[in-house]
């Protein structure tokens, strides 16, 4: 079983070297400039991003400054795609398992935002400094509106798997409403081209996170369709009611969501 496990990420790994690569090197970072005169304490940024992947650290707002360049190295470095392609292939590995209907009923539930589709790039400008400055979200508007984002490592791969299994994808998105077309496009030209539904949220759409994801969730569910697998990069895709009969979730140490 190890062996497969591993002929399947080496082959995920091959596959999206080239569709959903991105420069493996460190943009220029935030300088370090100004302290508070007091003892800043030392941080163990493995530890600490081994603790926010674990949701052991919750409601967090900021990325520690003195973890900037580490978080940095990390999702510009082989190590992030290395435990994205490990989810994926995790993911793939569970859903050649199920037996699918022939009803097209079974979906798979997509986040968008680093899980399917990369801000990475936004991410590491120095102005925003890999999560370690507070979020900006006109800024992130103005990016989200370039249509520009690459796919997550290996993202495409499960997408492309699960269609010809005769898994539906389904997007649910905390992206804005108004953002839909320039979503579509951004999606159809790194290659999603097909889904169930596209769900993005509506300015009725108030409360948490999990409270949104949730209700969309059983709006599928009362519909007659069975989430056979959800996939996120926050806890908060995953958590919350019909979540799915299995969830994965990929790395991201750069923000949290409740």
């Amino acid at each position: 079983m190890s062996f497969i496990f591993y002929f399947l990420l080496i082959s995920i790994a091959a596959k999206s070297s080239h569709a959903d690569s991105i420069p493996n090197q460190i943009h220029p970072l935030h300088p370090k400039t100004g302290s508070s005169g007091g003892h800043v304490p030392q941080i163990n940024c493995w530890s600490w991003r081994l603790a926010v992947e674990t949701n052991n650290i919750q409601d967090w707002k900021l990325v520690p400054l003195q973890c900037e360049d580490y978080v940095g190295h990390y999702m510009l470095g082989k190590q992030y795609r290395d435990d994205c392609y490990n989810v994926i292939a995790a993911a793939i590995q569970y859903a050649k398992t199920l037996k699918i209907a022939k009803d097209g009923k079974d979906v798979w539930v997509f986040d968008i935002d680093e899980t399917t589709l990369s801000n990475l790039p936004y991410y590491a400008r120095s102005d925003v400094a890999f999560g370690a400055i507070k979020f900006n979200g006109t800024k992130f508007d103005e990016w989200t509106r370039e249509g520009k984002a690459p796919p997550v490592p290996g993202a495409l791969f499960l997408y492309k798997t699960l269609l010809g299994m005769g898994i539906k994808p389904v997007f649910i998105t905390g992206t804005k409403e108004e953002f839909r077309q320039i979503r579509i496009a951004n999606l159809n030209k790194v290659g999603y081209n097909s889904w169930i539904r596209l769900i993005l949220k509506g300015v009725n759409d108030t409360g948490s996170s999990v409270m949104y994801k949730s209700g969309k969730r059983a709006e599928l569910v009362k519909d007659g369709f069975r989430i056979v697998g959800n996939i996120g990069d926050q806890w908060s895709d995953l958590l919350g009611d019909f979540s799915g009969l299995r969830t994965f979730k990929l790395p991201d140490p750069m923000y949290y969501i409740a």
